[in-house]
């Protein structure tokens, strides 16, 4: 069965930091492109950093560009987003989600994790 845990989520204070980790189990993420989602309450879902197979393609949303940081272990199966300088505005659920590269979109997905800022 193909599922993708997300763990480390909790309140933080304002200018701190997370680190958010995604494992995958039954099948190997080496093969598709990784990538972390988040929700906020009333919010549509809004990608927030990607990564591809090899690791070298990285791309951020502008909220994330020079205070998140995806990686990706393909030998331990995890992808993580380490947040630095948390805002409230990073309130929402985070998502781990996957794709094939040939895809369009992201088949795989997470149940979340939540992250909440406090000011």
């Amino acid at each position: 069965q193909v599922q993708l845990v997300e763990t480390g989520g909790r309140s933080v204070q304002a200018g701190g930091s997370l680190r958010l980790s995604c494992a995958a189990s039954g099948w190997a993420l080496s093969s598709y492109v990784m990538a972390w989602f988040r929700q906020a309450p009333g919010r549509e879902r809004e990608y927030v950093a990607g990564v591809e197979q090899d690791g070298y393609g990285i791309y951020y949303s502008d909220s994330a560009e020079g205070r998140f940081t995806i990686t990706r272990d393909n030998a331990k199966n995890t992808v993580d987003l380490q947040m630095n300088n948390l805002k409230p505005e990073d309130t929402a659920v985070y998502y781990c989600a996957a794709k094939s590269e040939r895809k369009n979109s992201f088949e795989f997905w997470g149940q979340g994790t939540q992250v909440i800022v406090s000011s």
